[in-house]
């Protein structure tokens, strides 16, 4: 037995808003990708003309899979997170953060934030000065 969902229309796809990481090439010039739309990515020699290139990509990309009757991937989006999650820990970690917490005087929930927060900014920096300029727009 076959399914019979319709499919939205291409035009619904092309007016989807992807997310373009653009980088700075080595060699010079910027490269650019969707990552939501595996091998969809380009580059051009201005941020500018990088972004175009993405957006001429894009569109051949959702071109290709709608015509071929590929699954389309949805934009990734703040909605997909809930902003909770699990985190298991041992006892004697759980205690000193707690602690940590409690020393600050704040809940050991905004505690653990603001420490995940700091921890991922100083990555991020980290990162772009090892790689180069790395930044996403939406397409």
């Amino acid at each position: 037995m076959t399914s019979t969902t319709k499919r939205p229309p291409l035009e619904y796809y092309l007016g989807l808003k992807y997310p373009v990481t653009i980088e700075s090439a080595p060699e010079g010039g910027y490269f650019v990708e969707i990552e939501d739309l595996p091998g969809c990515m380009s580059q051009g020699e201005t941020v500018e003309e990088a972004l175009k290139m993405i957006e001429e990509a894009r569109h051949l990309w959702l071109e290709i899979a709608y015509e071929d009757g590929m699954d389309i991937p949805l934009p990734r989006s703040e909605q997909e997170y809930s902003g909770k999650f699990l985190v298991r820990t041992p006892k004697n970690l759980h205690r000193k953060l707690d602690q940590m917490a409690n020393r600050e005087g704040v809940s050991l929930n905004q505690f653990l934030v603001s420490t995940l927060a700091y921890a991922v900014g100083q990555s991020e920096t980290s990162i772009k000065k090892k790689t180069g300029k790395k930044q996403t727009v939406k397409s």
